[in-house]
Formats: C-alpha cells, structure tokens, sequence
C-alpha cells in the first residue's frame, strides 16, 4: 500500500467531509508536533501516543501562542467551534491513515474538552477593576 502525503490526505479528506478548512488541519498537525516537543522537553521515556485531553491542550496552548486573541475568529472561519470539531479532524486523519488511535481513544473524549470562549477569549479580556476608589464597584460623588 502506497503511503499518501499530508496535503494530499487533508485534500481527499476535504472532498469527502468539507466542513473543515484545510489550513485547520495544517494547524491541528503543528499543535500536534508542539505538544510532542513539550512533552519531550518536560519527560523522558514518554510514548508517542498524545490522549485526546493532551491535545486538546497542546491545541489550545499552540492556538494562543499563534493566533493570539484572533484564535477564535480564526478556528470560526476555519468551521472549528468546539473540541469536538477537534475530534472530528483527529478521526478524519486516523481514517485515511495520517494518524493513529488506540482502542481507548474516542469521539467522546474530545466532547469532554473546553468552551471555546472560555479557553480562546477570557484570555486576552482585561482584569475587571473598581469603578472608583471609594470601594468595590461603588462609583463615588464628591460634594
């Protein structure tokens, strides 16, 4: 069986499941090799099996680091809105071989990821502060 290259993988994945981008892929492949790199880094002697929470926030982590606060406009236009579009691009790539899942790895797992907004705005929102000084949420009137 001959092995096919990525583009061309996320090519015959797009004409038979469109509802994602192709660049997503691309991104979801370097969140991928991110989060081995992390994973490298932190232990040794680790296997090369990533679980469904681990990519997620490897996902997460290498989209905020990318994108910054543009990560959801991005994923939106891309047609990625939750973790569980995550999985669907995850099983999408294990289908056509790209990549691999154990007997434990399930849709399911990624449905149990993050709130997009949560995980890719509140980031990047300010602080909230005091109104005035005179207290917590009091706005003063001088006499």
């Amino acid at each position: 069986m001959q092995t096919i290259g990525f583009q061309e993988a996320v090519e015959k994945i797009g004409a038979e499941d469109p509802r994602y981008h192709a660049e997503a892929y691309t991104f979801l492949r370097d969140a991928l090799d991110a989060t081995l790199k992390r994973r490298k880094k932190s232990k040794k002697d680790v296997p090369s099996h990533v679980s469904a929470a681990e990519l997620l926030e490897g996902f997460r982590l290498h989209a905020l680091q990318e994108c910054g606060p543009m990560a959801i406009t991005v994923f939106e236009y891309w047609g990625v809105r939750s973790c569980e579009d995550i999985g669907n691009m995850v099983f999408n790539l294990v289908r056509i071989g790209v990549f691999g899942k154990t007997d434990e790895d399930t849709l399911e797992s990624f449905r149990e990821g993050y709130d997009f907004p949560e995980a890719f705005v509140q980031p990047f929102q300010p602080e909230p502060r005091s109104l005035s000084e005179t207290g917590p949420g009091i706005v003063g009137r001088e006499a």
